[in-house]
Parts: structure tokens; C-alpha cells; sequence
């Protein structure tokens, strides 16, 4: 990369028409000035034609001059992003866990249209995996469902997720014997869910391995294909549910007070978040339904 001084310096020379006149501008002698063009020129070739009292730039000094206008440019750019809290350009990463992800998406689309200048790079992945993307640097924001003790992340409460209990349409369940016979579809998280709602719905029941697994997928948008197509039942996040397109093929059990997970937002903790992923963040929590249930919930209870 070329010598910033020395760009400053014949940006200076060019401004001001003068060897003189540049350097009382920077606070340098003369000589430095020149110094500083002639290393410019043993790199570059010749930028300017001198004259007396008058200088003109050569189509390689105009090439450089140019140049210069573009790293101001860009530098007043990223000034901008870094400090300017209602900044919506640039480009912000985001990593969570495939159901939050899926309300989380399409709000995120929804600012990029609003804001050309936005780009989203979101990424479906378990907790291990977002550790290790914010961590490494690819990802500067990450949600996950436990929070982490690692010093090296900053974690904050930041969206919640509500368990159901889901089955066909025209399936009936009053009892544990109603579960087994529809049988189960796991997921990656299915057996820990399932074992947490059901104890309030079948108190003392006999655990979910107890009973019958009809069906396994890691992908979110698919574990309620088989449910809807009659061939078991599953425990799943609300917001996937909500984002299933086969709405009228499903129901959702009553399951009395509502088991709820905590996300945790984490970036590291060695610098700031950036303005752009600020401004982001807080239109996420004034465009999601999950913060607004959320709010009402809490002013509910008191």
C-alpha cells in the first residue's frame, strides 16, 4: 500500500498549486514535501509537470489524484458505519438456531428491502457452531439456546422461544396412551423438548423414549411434514410452527402454562458491536411478534 503521508502530501501540493503553500498546510518543510512527491514518482512515474508558480499533473498524476478522492471516500464511508448510530448500509452476519431463525429471516428481508444498502448473511446452525463462527470472526452476531460462560463472549437475553405440542389435525389426545399411539417425530432437540413439556401435560409419565419413534429430521422446515401427513406427533418451537405453510394440517395441544427458552444473543466482547448491527438489532426487537408476545406477557403477569 503506498505511503499514506505521501499521498497526503500530494493531495496538498494539488490543492494548494505550491511546494510552499502544501507544506505550511501540513505543518512540514519544503523539502519533505518534495521528498514525498519524489517517492511517489520513483514508484508511479512522473505525476507532475513543473512549471514556474504553476504546476500540472500528468495523466498518471491525475490517475493518483483520483485515487486519493476514493480512499477519502471510503474512509469518511467506514467512519460513518462505525459511528453513525442510524447507519443501514453495509453488510451484517447473523447466525441462529433454524426456528428462531425462520421468524427472524423474513424480517430481516423485510429491512433489506427497505434499505438497498443493507446486506444479510444469516446462517442456520446448533449451538457449537455459532460459538465457534462468532468466536472465529465469520458471523458477528449469533443467537443460541444456552448461555455461555466462555469470557471471550458477551451473551444478553434477547428473544424467547415457546415449546408446543403439535399433531395431525384430526388426531385426539386426552391421555399418554394417545402419544404412543401416534408416535413420535425427533429431531435434533425433540427428546429434551418433548421431556420438558409433557411433564406438565402428563404429569409422571414414563419418558418419551417410552414412546414410539415414527420419524427423525435435522432440517426445522421439514420435522412437520410427517406430522401433517398423520404419522406422528412432535414438540417444536411455536415460531416454527408458525411457519409451517400447512397450517390447516396441524393442531396444537393446550399444554396449560407455557415452558418458555430464553435466547441469548452473543458477539464478542473484545470490541463493540458495530452501529450497523445496533440499528439492526433494534428494529428486530421492534418488528418481532416473539418480543411483542413477550411484552405482553410480562405486563400481564404485573
Amino acid at each position: 500500500m503506498t505511503n499514506p503521508h505521501w499521498l497526503r502530501s500530494f493531495v496538498s501540493l494539488v490543492e494548494t498549486g505550491g511546494f510552499t503553500r502544501a507544506a505550511d498546510r501540513l505543518g512540514l518543510t519544503q523539502a519533505a514535501v518534495s521528498q514525498h512527491v519524489r517517492h511517489l514518482e520513483e514508484e508511479l512515474g512522473s505525476l507532475l509537470i513543473r512549471r514556474p508558480r504553476q504546476i500540472e499533473l500528468t495523466p498518471a498524476g491525475m490517475a493518483l489524484l483520483e485515487y486519493c478522492n476514493e480512499i477519502e471516500v471510503a474512509d469518511k464511508r467506514l467512519k460513518l458505519r462505525l459511528s453513525d448510530p442510524s447507519v443501514r448500509s453495509g453488510e451484517i452476519g447473523l447466525i441462529t438456531p433454524g426456528s428462531v431463525g425462520l421468524a427472524l429471516y423474513p424480517l430481516l428481508l423485510s429491512m433489506q428491502q427497505s434499505h438497498p444498502g443493507l446486506v444479510v448473511r444469516h446462517r442456520f446452525a446448533p449451538d457449537p457452531e455459532t460459538l465457534d463462527a462468532v468466536l472465529s470472526k465469520q458471523y458477528e452476531l449469533g443467537l443460541v439456546t444456552l448461555k455461555p460462560d466462555d469470557p471471550r463472549l458477551v451473551a444478553t437475553s434477547f428473544i424467547e422461544e415457546q415449546l408446543e405440542l403439535v399433531v395431525p389435525a384430526g388426531a385426539t389426545v386426552e391421555a399418554w396412551e394417545d402419544l404412543k399411539r401416534l408416535g413420535f417425530i425427533d429431531h435434533p432437540d425433540g427428546q429434551a423438548m418433548a421431556t420438558r413439556l409433557l411433564a406438565r401435560q402428563f404429569p409422571g409419565n414414563p419418558g418419551i423414549r417410552n414412546v414410539p419413534c415414527h420419524g427423525f429430521s435435522n432440517q426445522i422446515a421439514l420435522i412437520l411434514e410427517p406430522v401433517a401427513r398423520g404419522l406422528g406427533f412432535t414438540v417444536i418451537p411455536q415460531h416454527a410452527r408458525q411457519a409451517f405453510a400447512q397450517a390447516d394440517a396441524i393442531r396444537v395441544i393446550e399444554c396449560g402454562k407455557p415452558v418458555v427458552d430464553t435466547l441469548w444473543l452473543i458477539h464478542r466482547a473484545e470490541w463493540p458491536l458495530s452501529a450497523l448491527a445496533i440499528c439492526v438489532l433494534q428494529q428486530l426487537r421492534k418488528m418481532s411478534p416473539l418480543n411483542q408476545r413477550r411484552g405482553k406477557r410480562q405486563g400481564e403477569s404485573a
